[in-house]
């Protein structure tokens, strides 16, 4: 069963209940990085939990599955080149999530040639599901981390 969540904004990444956070160092340089998180119907082949991804309403949003099923309909609210990718769930069968926002900062790493990402969940959803979630972080760092890895030899594969 698909349920509405609450539409939220980008101010929701500093307001949100819990907000989980997670960085990585990848070789690729940030269009790179950006190229992928924008390129949707990619997202499968270097992010393990995500099944299948496709872009909707013209690419304004996302539908995406990930593995057990879970589903989401999403919005892009922001795509900046090289710095930034968010977007909002505004539905999803996934049960007890009020409000959820996903955040990708790019930056050039310290040494110049590769990227900092930084990923951001920022939830709204009772406190039990706030607590299991605060549980699951570290199990949701290391998705992150080796999607990060996997996206960069996906990169690196692709001669960029």
């Amino acid at each position: 069963m698909t349920r509405r969540l609450r539409t939220v904004g980008l101010g929701f990444l500093g307001a949100a209940p819990l907000r989980l956070v997670f960085h990585a160092e990848v070789a690729a340089a940030p269009d790179a990085v950006f190229d992928q998180l924008r390129t949707t119907a990619d997202w499968p082949r270097w992010f393990a939990a995500v099944t299948e991804a496709r872009p909707v309403d013209g690419g304004r949003g996302r539908e995406v599955q990930l593995r057990g099923g879970t589903r989401f309909t999403e919005t892009i609210l922001a795509a900046e080149p090289a710095e930034r990718y968010a977007y909002r769930v505004d539905a999803t069968n996934a049960p007890g999530l009020r409000a959820l926002l996903e955040e990708w900062r790019l930056t050039p790493s310290g040494n110049g040639a590769g990227t900092r990402v930084r990923y951001t969940l920022a939830v709204d959803a009772p406190a039990p599901l706030r607590w299991a979630m605060t549980l699951g972080r570290a199990g949701v760092g290391r998705a992150f981390r080796r999607a990060m890895r996997a996206l960069d030899r996906r990169v690196a594969s692709a001669g960029r």
